[in-house]
C-alpha cells in the first residue's frame, strides 16, 4: 500500500508543479476578465492581461521565454528523478534475484536490456568485477558520479533563469526610467508630457515585477530538485552497496563478465621480442 501511495505521489507531481505556476496565470487572466466585463457594462475601458505584457515593454519576451523554460525544467527535472526512472522496483527486484543464483553474466545482460539509472551503475560494477574490488568501487563511484553531474547539469539552468530574469527585468526598468525622464523634460519645457511619463513609470514596474516573478520560483525549484535529486541518488547507492555485499572478488580473476571492450593490450616491445636486435644493431650507426 505505502509503494501505490508512493508511486502515485511520484505521478502526480509534476501535474501539481504545473498547476501551481499556471494557476496565479490563469486567476490573474480570469480577473483581468471579470474587471474588463465590468467595466464594459459601466462604459469604460480597462486593461486586461494582455495590455499589461505590453505596458512593460521588450524585455516581456525574454521573460516570457525564461518562463517556459522555468516550466519545461521543472517539469522534466521531477520527471527525470522519479524513483521509477532512477531504481524501478522491477529491476532491483529481477537484479537481486539474479545476484542471489550467481549469474553475473545474466545481471549484466538485463541490465544492458533494461536501461534505467540503476541498470547503468550495476553493469558498470559487475563489469569490473574481475578487475578486483577497488576498480568495481571506482567504477560504480564514477557512474553515479556522471548520473549526478548529469542532473545537476539540468536543474543548473533554473539557477540562471533565478539569477538572469530579474537582471533583464532591471534592463528594462532602465530603459523605462530612461523614457521617463525624457518625458519629464518635455513637460518641464511646456509640452505636457504627462501621460507619456505615467506610461514609462508603468513600463518601469511592470518590467521589475515579472522579472522577480519569474526568478522566485526559478529559485525555490531549484533547490527543490537539487534536494531531491540528492536524496534520490542517496537512496541508489545504498541499493547498489546492498548488492555488492560480500561479493567473492578473487573468484572472478582471470574471467570476464560482459562484453565491454578492453582497450589496454600488452606493450609492443613484450609482443614482438624480435625487434629488439635490430634496433640494437641500428644504435652504432646512429
Amino acid at each position: 500500500m505505502k509503494n501505490k501511495l508512493l508511486k502515485l505521489t511520484q505521478t502526480l507531481l509534476p501535474l501539481v508543479v504545473v498547476l501551481a505556476i499556471v494557476a496565479p496565470v490563469m486567476v490573474f487572466a480570469q480577473e483581468a476578465a471579470a474587471d474588463a466585463a465590468d467595466a464594459a457594462a459601466d462604459g469604460e475601458r480597462t486593461e486586461n492581461f494582455l495590455d499589461t505584457l505590453k505596458q512593460g515593454g521588450w524585455v516581456m519576451w525574454p521573460l516570457l521565454g525564461c518562463s517556459i523554460a522555468l516550466v519545461w525544467l521543472t517539469v522534466d527535472g521531477f520527471m527525470s528523478s522519479m524513483i521509477k526512472r532512477v531504481f524501478p522496483p522491477e529491476h532491483v527486484s529481477q537484479i537481486r534475484s539474479l545476484f542471489q543464483a550467481g549469474d553475473y553474466r545474466g545481471v549484466y545482460q538485463f541490465c544492458k536490456n533494461n536501461p534505467s539509472t540503476l541498470s547503468d551503475v550495476v553493469r558498470m560494477g559487475v563489469a569490473f568485477l574481475p578487475d578486483g574490488k577497488n576498480m568495481t568501487e571506482e567504477a560504480i563511484f564514477s557512474e553515479i558520479s556522471r548520473v549526478k553531474a548529469s542532473f545537476d547539469a539540468r536543474i543548473s539552468y533554473l539557477s540562471v533563469i533565478g539569477v538572469c530574469a530579474p537582471m533583464v527585468g532591471l534592463l528594462g526598468t532602465v530603459t523605462g526610467m530612461k523614457g521617463a525622464f525624457g518625458a519629464l523634460g518635455k513637460e518641464g519645457a511646456g509640452g505636457g508630457g504627462a501621460g507619456e511619463l505615467a506610461a514609462h513609470i508603468g513600463e518601469v514596474l511592470v518590467a521589475t515585477a515579472s522579472g522577480l516573478a519569474v526568478s522566485i520560483p526559478a529559485f525555490f525549484f531549484f533547490y527543490l530538485l537539487r534536494n531531491r535529486i540528492t536524496t534520490v541518488l542517496h537512496d541508489l547507492q545504498e541499493v547498489v552497496t546492498g548488492l555488492f555485499r560480500k561479493m567473492p572478488y578473487e573468484q572472478f580473476d582471470g574471467r570476464q563478465v560482459g562484453d565491454e571492450e578492453i582497450y589496454a593490450a600488452a606493450p609492443a616491445w613484450e609482443v614482438a621480442p624480435e625487434a629488439a636486435p635490430a634496433e640494437e644493431e641500428a644504435q652504432p650507426q646512429a
